[in-house]
């Protein structure tokens, strides 16, 4: 996946995102709660991916070769 559809499937996952978010608590079931908890991740793990190939690149990397990380340790990062 090259920077240009990562960047399309972010784009895709925050309008998703929004939709659900866009609904009062109340409108959200168990599972479209959990799609958002999944939503949520999915946008981590895309963010990462994509700063893990500029990152990279700017060392002078291939940056075909960066990889998703799993759930926990995107998760796990700090601000």
């Amino acid at each position: 996946m090259d920077d240009t559809q990562i960047l399309k499937q972010i784009e895709k996952l925050v309008e998703e995102e929004r939709d659900l978010r866009d609904q009062t608590e109340s409108e959200l079931g168990d599972e479209r709660r959990a799609r958002l908890e999944s939503l949520e991740v999915a946008l981590d793990q895309c963010w990462d991916l994509l700063r893990q190939r500029r990152a990279r690149r700017a060392a002078g990397l291939n940056p075909d070769e960066a990889r998703v990380r799993d759930e926990k340790t995107v998760e796990g990062y700090t601000a």
